[in-house]
């Protein structure tokens, strides 16, 4: 795939879905400034892993929820690089609890983290990217902000909001040269997933249409397609990555 761009932040990119997506964007040729929370060893280890490949990457930890961390962080960037071309807003977490016993700190703790962090990101991100005009970000959401889920009622209102504020933004940049664009994944085989027993995964792969669960490379891909010139005219845009578990 082709950028225009050089480098690109991606938000928890210690582990998982973010770790993928950032050794995939570095094979691309973009300088990767990995983020973790607490995982520092693990974010070493994406570092290493990259440069091991030929490629680029720099750790940088913060608390994506923190906003003046967040904000602090891009400077560091910008002094660093004198720009950012790109951003995934990828970092999450969850507190799974049926709804008639969720707590409202419970909830705020998930949509701090997931949402408002996301807006933080996309909001700065705007602010150096357009003296430029030009950059991307992708939000990634998830198939529950779509279809929701029994005892992830914070989990679905955080991820749902993602996609209606890629939305905004992206109406809000066009004219600064800047996409915005989210990336719904479904059941994706992560550390998470490998711990369930097989009849769940079983029972997991049946609501498939495509009978299994999905590759975070396909996720990373998909981002990075979004991400790259091969997407220009896309924007405000919500890529579902789900094997047709939900094509609505």
């Amino acid at each position: 795939m082709k950028f225009s761009g050089n480098n690109v932040l991606v938000t928890g990119s210690s582990r998982g879905i973010g770790s993928e997506i950032a050794k995939t964007l570095a094979g691309f040729g973009l300088k990767v400034w990995i983020n973790y929370r607490t995982g520092a060893k693990e974010a070493d280890a994406v570092k290493e892993t990259i440069e091991e490949a030929g490629g680029k990457a720099a750790v940088i930890g913060f608390d994506v929820s923190d906003e003046q961390a967040f904000i602090d962080a891009i400077k560091t960037i910008i002094d660093s690089d004198g720009e950012l071309s790109y951003l995934v807003n990828n970092a999450g977490i969850t507190k799974d609890k049926l709804a008639l016993r969720m707590k409202t700190d419970d909830f705020m703790s998930v949509i701090n983290a997931n949402l408002t962090s996301c807006f933080i990101g996309c909001r700065e991100s705007m602010k150096v990217m357009r003296k430029k005009k030009f950059g991307a970000v992708v939000n990634i959401s998830s198939i529950i902000g779509e279809t929701g889920n029994a005892g992830q009622t914070n989990y679905a209102a955080s991820k749902g909001g993602v996609i209606a504020m890629t939305k905004s933004f992206a109406i809000e940049a066009a004219t600064s040269g800047i996409r915005y664009n989210s990336v719904t994944p479904g059941f994706i085989a992560t550390e998470m997933t490998t711990i369930l027993s097989d009849d769940i995964k079983d029972s997991i792969n049946a609501k498939i249409p495509m009978k299994r669960m999905g590759k975070a490379k396909e996720v990373a891909e998909a981002t990075a397609f979004l991400l790259s010139d091969y997407s220009s005219y896309i924007t405000g845009e919500t890529l579902k990555v789900n094997g047709g578990m939900n094509m609505a």
